[in-house]
Formats: structure tokens, sequence, C-alpha cells
């Protein structure tokens, strides 16, 4: 599956928050960070710009398929 390119912090944020349960934690500069307890207590930084870069994204969501033990492509898929 393609990694979309026009994606902002706040709509990952949004979309993580609906689909895995990730809540806003704390903000340190333009990092915010999030945490979810599905699963277990999994933390999650993500840089609060207009436009995340791709291999940015695909940092993330490798982090969070890590933790949930799912695929990349399951997890892009829970995204949309």
């Amino acid at each position: 599956m393609k990694l979309p390119r026009d994606l902002s912090a706040v709509e990952l944020e949004k979309a993580l928050r609906k689909a895995f349960g990730y809540q806003f934690s704390r903000q340190v500069g333009s990092h915010r960070r999030l945490v979810t307890q599905i699963g277990g207590e999994h933390h999650l930084t993500i840089p609060n710009h207009n436009t995340i870069k791709p291999g940015t994204f695909r940092a993330i969501i490798g982090e969070v398929a890590a933790h949930h033990r799912i695929s990349i492509n399951q997890v892009l898929e829970k995204l949309t």
C-alpha cells in the first residue's frame, strides 16, 4: 500500500486516536507525545508539522505495527 504524502500531524494523531486508542500525553517543542494502554503501555512521538515526511511516517507506523504485532499494511488499512 502506498504511503500518503500530504498527511499532517493533526490528521495522523486523530487517526491514531480513533484506530488504536492513542491519547495526547505532552508536548516538548514541536514534538507531541502520544500514549496508549491497548496491548500494554506504548509511547509514541510524532513531529507537529503541517506535512509529515514519508520516511518519518513510515517509522511511526512501523512502531505502531510492532507494538500491536500487526503488519504495516494492516496499520495503514486501520488508519484510512
